[in-house]
């Protein structure tokens, strides 16, 4: 049948072949192997009935499942199948069509080996981690940053005052949040000239280097115009939702950050559409692999224990992914093994929900290289947004010098009343 050349069990990926791990319930009526030929066959060369044009050449470049077990299952892909540097193709590829196959139920993308060809056809991110760390002037400890609140719906002049007051109690960067971008009530210009007066006289009172995470998702065009518009107002950052901006003006951006020296902060507006369902979809995993190969420095991963739904095993996995060198393969943990050569780690992003209580666990997770982002558990706080800072601060130092919260709290009145209104609450 059209789909019986697809499945090769004895067959072993050569190093140049990437591999991707799926997960699957087939429709009624389907064997997993069938659904899992059905899955190579969509994604590289195949289709529903056998063709004459499938000579032996193109058949050699044909996707093979060669691991089944239970309803897992690695597919391997030629490199020739894909076009080097170009994040839309792959994702085509592996991630396409087959979502919508009649033949599975259920189909879950959950990581891939991505060979060396495809990572060095990529640039990575220009900053990285260490970059990010030293445009910060911070070496040992979290960076901290806070979304002033509510997060659309304050006027620039609004937002900057917030922006000085947490600076000022202690944050090193604010950021916009995913939705905020040229509204009326809060235009683009006016909020990032307003910004950067703050910032100033920020860094003046303070003597610490400050921030601002500014959203330029747009359309593309429009993108590029706020970008310029960044780095001639002397800012060093600036954001994308790489998700709805897509992986093609994420790769343009990326390059015309670099040409501007700008580092680029990504926020993953969108990703639970297609990530929260364990057994469905594509997994964050895989989102944070093709962020890391096209160059963002920064990236939101998840709490675990925020807001926001992120299991510990799933947080941990990213931390590895975006940060390390290389990774072992982990069948646990359904990871696969990484090698991303030269191109630089990424600095994680833990944000939503957070305030000063879960701190401790927060940097438990995910150690000093990490960018804390707080919004409502700073601007919250019973005696405003500075006060919010402090707390956040306060915690963070606690945890430095291994105080526990409630003895610093006693003296440091900030802390102290974060802990009296949130304690050690973990929002649903």
């Amino acid at each position: 049948m059209a789909y019986s050349g697809f499945v090769d069990l004895s067959h072993i990926p050569e190093e140049d072949e990437l591999v991707a791990l799926f997960y699957v319930e087939p429709a009624e009526g389907i064997s997993v192997e069938e659904a899992a030929a059905r899955v190579a066959s969509e994604s590289s060369n195949g289709t529903w009935t056998d063709l004459p044009t499938m000579s032996e050449r193109i058949r050699k470049l044909s996707a093979k499942v060669f691991k089944i077990d239970g309803k897992w299952f690695l597919v391997s892909y030629p490199v020739e199948l894909f076009e080097l540097g170009n994040m839309p193709q792959i994702w085509s590829s592996i991630a396409g069509n087959i979502f919508g196959m009649k033949a599975v139920s259920r189909l879950r993308l959950e990581d891939v080996f991505w060979p060396k060809d495809i990572v060095r056809s990529f640039k990575g991110p220009k900053f990285g981690l260490n970059g990010v760390k030293n445009i910060m002037k911070v070496e040992k400890r979290p960076i901290l940053a806070t979304v002033p609140k509510p997060k659309v719906g304050m006027t620039s002049e609004e937002q900057a005052e917030a922006a000085y007051e947490i600076w000022c109690g202690g944050v090193d960067l604010l950021k916009d949040d995913e939705n905020l971008t040229s509204q009326s009530f809060n235009r683009f210009e006016r909020r990032i000239r307003l910004m950067m007066e703050m910032r100033r006289k920020a860094e003046k009172e303070t003597g610490e280097k400050k921030s601002y995470l500014v959203n330029i998702t747009a359309p593309y065009e429009e993108m590029k115009r706020r970008l310029r518009l960044v780095a001639d107002y002397g800012n060093e950052f600036v954001m994308v939702d790489i998700l709805t901006a897509g992986w093609s003006a994420l790769q343009s951006i990326r390059d015309l950050a670099e040409e501007n020296g700008l580092a680029l902060h990504a926020h993953r507006a969108f990703h639970a559409a297609f990530d929260r369902i364990r057994e469905h979809g594509v997994s964050m995993k895989v989102v944070a692999e093709s962020a890391r190969l096209i160059g963002v420095d920064n990236i939101h991963i998840g709490t675990v224990v925020g807001k926001l739904e992120s299991p510990l095993e799933e947080v941990m996995s990213l931390i590895r992914i975006i940060r390390d060198e290389k990774v072992e393969e982990n069948w646990d943990m359904k990871l696969l093994r990484k090698d991303w050569l030269d191109i630089k780690p990424v600095m994680p992003v833990s944000s939503g929900g957070l305030h000063p209580g879960l701190i401790p666990e927060i940097m438990r997770i995910f150690g000093g290289d990490v960018i804390i982002q707080a919004g409502g558990g700073v601007l919250g706080h019973p005696d405003g947004p500075k006060a919010g800072a402090k707390a956040l601060r306060q915690a963070m130092e606690a945890v430095l010098e291994g105080v526990d919260l409630e003895e610093y709290a006693k003296k440091h009145q900030e802390l102290r009343r974060a802990l009296e209104k949130w304690g050690y609450m973990k929002p649903v």
